[in-house]
């Protein structure tokens, strides 16, 4: 079956169904590509410049090699 002859019937799925089915595309499309998804409940590490004082003197570093040019 072609997405042309699928269209019209997914457009008459009700809302909820709708979005199941994006879900599960999303899902289908994440495998394939090897992305390891989201888990709700679940903690994430998230790097941040605080703190990261041997960042900030390679920025002051790059800084003071670009005013001196």
């Amino acid at each position: 079956m072609s997405l042309s002859e699928l269209i019209p019937s997914l457009q008459a799925l009700p809302r909820a169904e709708k979005w199941r089915l994006i879900q599960l595309l999303v899902a289908d499309l994440a495998r394939e590509e090897n992305v390891i998804p989201i888990e709700g409940g679940r903690l994430y590490p998230v790097w941040s410049p605080h703190d990261a004082f041997e960042a900030a003197g390679v920025l002051l570093k790059a800084l003071d090699e670009e005013e001196g040019h």
